[in-house]
């Protein structure tokens, strides 16, 4: 089977819905707990500064499989080459290395929009998406303990980055 990376466009944005309500559901991405809607979905889409891409991986038929964004990692200048960065795959699609095919996509998208640095968080018991960072030359950087509260308890985030340049 085939897949290919492309920069995502509006068309797109049910599909990145149903995956990153997926990831909301498994509360293996994010600690967001309130699943999304489309219009949800299409405001933060078409609100992204130009800089700030989404990408997603695709099969032959074009279906949307997973996606990765370039975010805003703090809004002062002195970081503006510093982009956090989100990925979410499809359900039955996880294991299988579009990961990994995402973010190097997402890492070549983030040099040619001006940054130097990728850093994300992750839950510190995501394994699967720890292997996968550190096998995209993604290091640990620490962890937050206790940061945010899923399912009424606590978790402990993880910091990583990956220098560009």
């Amino acid at each position: 089977m085939g897949y290919a990376v492309r920069l995502a466009d509006l068309d797109d944005m049910p599909s990145v819905t149903e995956i990153y309500n997926q990831g909301i559901e498994d509360r293996i991405a994010t600690l967001e707990t309130k699943l999304r809607t489309v219009e949800d979905m299409n405001k933060w889409f078409l609100s992204r500064g130009e800089r700030y891409k989404v990408v997603v991986i695709t099969d032959e038929t074009n279906t949307v499989l997973g996606w990765a964004s370039l975010n805003v990692f703090n809004s002062r200048c002195c970081y503006s080459g510093v982009a956090d960065m989100s990925i979410y795959i499809e359900r039955e699609m996880r294991g299988k290395g579009l990961g990994k095919m995402l973010l190097n996509y997402l890492a070549q998208t983030a040099k040619e929009n001006g940054f130097h640095k990728l850093v994300l968080s992750t839950f510190e018991y995501n394994e699967r998406g720890h292997r996968l960072y550190k096998s995209q030359g993604f290091r640990k950087v620490g962890t937050y303990m206790n940061q945010g509260i899923l399912d009424g308890k606590f978790v402990n985030i993880t910091i990583m980055e990956k220098l560009l340049v």
